[in-house]
């Protein structure tokens, strides 16, 4: 990966060239994007609407690797720590909740800067969603319980059945796209890769600068293995045990990467010196899924 001043220097040059499009930060997990984002903003004057389906919640901390003291110093963030982890969310709430901050920026004079790992959710803001039927908090509460039991490949089997094109898009953990599917096929009896296919990403709603940090596998398991270790020391494990405590075990973002794994060392399923490899393994096998989708997106690899 180049420099990270060059970096900037070169995502500076090509939004110049089109001075009105929404600027967006994707890529994978530990690619650096809120370091260029925040750089970003430093040099256009600009606000982060961080698009992460972790950071959004308060108390998760340490493992969504939330903007430091330091790094909200510098830009201010919107949508970060605003909900309680309990709270219902996804990608069409979100897309309001986005649009809304994006607006309240540029009505300031200052200019939105979209910048996160969850991607459905930046696309929710580029494009829209699918006119398939909104998020039952019933349903939704009832595969949490199913994965809770019968644990996360049985709910994901049961979609193989329901709409085994979407769930050969999905990894058995992820719970939440795996329930949204099953939930839609519930209620419509429709699978939703039927929905998405009839809508496609197609009619954007803004003009968008998409960029990524292009970074070798080899190097981001490096920055993967530096950020775990750092996380652990600075007590990821007291903040999970905390969560627990405080009646969050059932917040979705529990099953993010890595809290699910703290959690299983916190029930003596995974030991501590097992414990940094297996969030290690999760994190390259989720920021592969990343990438896999970032490839079929039009966006500006830097680096």
């Amino acid at each position: 990966m180049a420099d990270k001043h060059v970096l900037v220097e070169h995502a500076l040059r090509a939004i110049d060239e089109e001075p009105d499009a929404l600027v967006a930060i994707v890529g994978p997990t530990a690619s650096g994007k809120t370091e260029l984002a925040v750089s970003l903003a430093e040099r256009l004057d600009g606000e982060i609407v961080s698009a992460d389906s972790v950071q959004i919640y308060r108390r998760f901390d340490i493992g969504s690797g939330k903007p430091t003291a330091a790094e909200c110093a510098r830009a201010r963030h919107h949508l970060v720590s605003a909900l309680d982890p309990l709270e219902p969310f996804d990608a069409a709430r979100y897309a309001e909740a986005a649009t809304v901050a994006m607006e309240e920026i540029a009505t300031r004079g200052k200019r939105p800067i979209v910048a996160g790992g969850t991607f459905l959710w930046v696309k929710a803001v580029l494009f829209g969603l699918a006119n398939a039927p909104p998020a039952n908090d019933a349903i939704r509460a009832r595969h949490r319980d199913e994965a809770l039991r019968e644990g996360r490949a049985a709910l994901h089997t049961r979609l193989v059945a329901a709409d085994p094109t979407l769930a050969a898009r999905l990894h058995p953990n992820d719970v939440v796209r795996v329930s949204r599917g099953l939930e839609v096929y519930e209620l419509t009896g429709r699978p939703l890769s039927a929905w998405q296919g009839e809508h496609g990403f197609r009619d954007a709603r803004h003009r968008a600068q998409l960029f990524a940090i292009r970074q070798e596998p080899s190097a981001l398991t490096v920055r993967i293995e530096r950020r775990v270790e750092e996380w652990l020391a600075t007590g990821w494990i007291d903040e999970v045990r905390a969560l627990r405590d405080g009646g969050y075990e059932r917040a979705r973002a529990m099953s993010a990467v890595g809290y699910r794994e703290v959690a299983s060392h916190l029930d003596g399923e995974i030991a501590r010196c097992e414990l940094a490899p297996a969030i290690v393994h999760a994190t390259r096998v989720f920021a592969r899924r990343q990438r896999t989708w970032l490839n079929h997106s039009a966006l500006r690899w830097l680096g």
